[in-house]
Order: C-alpha cells, then structure tokens, then sequence
C-alpha cells in the first residue's frame, strides 16, 4: 500500500509549540542526501489521516515538497507523539527510498485458518510473534504475510524459517524462533493426572 503526502519546508527560527498551534506538525525527511535532513511541516488532520493509513517502517509514502520541487516515495520511519496522550502527535519522521535500497521493515503476521491440534485434539494455540522484522526493496514490502497453520496438530510448532517470504524478501531475525506452538491445555493436564491418581488408589 502507498500513501500520498504534500509537506512544505519548515521556516527557519519556527518553534514546534508554535507549529503545532497553527495546525502543523514539525516533520523531516532524511536519505534524500545522504546524512543531510530537510525540516518540514504537514498539516495536523493530513497527519492524522497518514497514521490512519500507515504504519511505521511498514508503508511506503510518496512524499512531495512542492516549495522545494521534490516528490519521491519514502517510508514512515518514526512518530513521536505525547507522553500520554497517545493521539497528540508531536513530530514525524520519513525517510526517502530508492528502488535499490534495502529496507529494514517490521511486518504483521496474518494467521489463516484453526489449527487441528486444537479444534480436534483439544489443544490450545500459543502465539509468540504477531510480526516479523524483515529486509527487502521497496518494490517487494509486503502488507503482511500470510501463514496457513490449520494442519498443524497437537505439539507441533512453527519456527521463522518456516514462513511463506515471497521472492526478495528475507527475515532480520533467527530462523530457529518459535512463532506459535500448539500445546496441550492445561485442563487436559489436570485431567489425566487426575484419571492417573484415581487408577493408583484404586490398584
């Protein structure tokens, strides 16, 4: 998914607190040149609006400046938002990307389908990782990855080496982590010990 964003350069000597009352939001744009940032503004609703349809270091922003006669496509790179005020949003960061470049990304796992293990084995789903951290080109960042796990029974597992990376796409993480597991309930636990306890007294 992409989204389309207009900026204007930030003035000089401007102060954030400032900004943010007029309805702006301090903003910057890195990578365009090398080590070299551009301070922006963008308006407080096309903010809200971009958090609503984006996610950090997830979706590409094509970003145009036309105070600067600049437009590429860049990522959501950081939000910076009040200590408690989750919605109140106090800086964002892009950074421009190349069809070359190599991204380190943060990506959600999307799991299809009820495992056997625990629709018919009794087992219970145990989730370890709802995203993967993964590299790859602009041209390859997926919006999610989909994993299938209805065959899965009773004690088996799925590591990162196990999921469905399409082509260009590599996981920024050790191929042996556990991403779910389907492991026997604890009531089924207490059930056998408990047939196993009566069997002895009775023997």
């Amino acid at each position: 998914m992409t989204v389309i964003v207009e900026c204007q350069k930030r003035h000089e000597g401007s102060k954030p607190k400032a900004l943010r009352r007029e309805g702006l939001i301090p903003a910057s744009l890195y990578g365009h040149q090398g080590s070299e940032s551009i301070s922006l503004t963008i308006p407080a609703k096309v903010a809200e609006k971009l958090l609503k349809e984006a996610s950090v270091n997830n979706t590409l922003v094509d970003l145009n400046i036309p105070d600067l006669s600049w437009k590429g496509q860049t990522i959501l790179r950081e939000v910076q938002t009040h200590p408690w005020k989750s919605t109140s949003v106090y800086h964002i960061s892009f950074f421009a990307v190349s069809a070359g470049t190599s991204l380190d990304l943060v990506v959600p796992l999307h799991f299809v389908g009820e495992p056997h293990g625990v629709t018919q084995e009794g087992g219970v789903l145990d989730i370890m990782m709802t995203e993967l951290p993964i590299q790859c080109t602009r041209d390859n960042i997926p919006d999610s990855i989909e994993i299938n796990i209805a065959h899965l029974k009773l004690g088996d597992s799925l590591q990162v080496h196990d999921l469905p990376l399409s082509e260009g796409v590599t996981a920024h993480v050790e191929g042996d982590r556990t991403v779910l597991a389907i492991l026997q309930s604890r009531n089924s636990e207490k059930s056998g010990s408990g047939e196993g306890a009566e069997e002895a007294a009775t023997a």
